[in-house]
């Protein structure tokens, strides 16, 4: 079953994803930059912020898995409250 998504759904998620891209892009920034002086990124500025990016990564899927499994926790726990589970069917 294919879940529909409407177009200001769709424009909204898009202005979340590019809000915590801008977030995510100036943190990794004003953290790893230091020197103005040259025109080229530095070796340990590239290093500094792509390991800033996969830090910001790791945590974000860490965060999630643990959202779904207090979402599972919960269900689990609204079911056997009304007695939905451990019934034989």
């Amino acid at each position: 079953m294919a879940v529909q998504v409407s177009e200001s759904d769709q424009i909204k998620q898009f202005k979340e994803f590019l809000g915590t891209y801008n977030k995510v892009t100036e943190n990794c920034f004003m953290d790893c930059v230091r020197d103005f002086t040259a025109r080229d990124v530095k070796p340990e500025e590239s290093s500094c912020s792509e390991s800033c990016l996969q830090k910001y990564l790791k945590m974000t899927q860490r965060i999630s898995m643990r959202f779904q499994e207090y979402h599972i926790q919960q269900n689990e726990a609204l079911a056997a409250k009304a007695g939905l589970l451990g019934q034989p069917r």
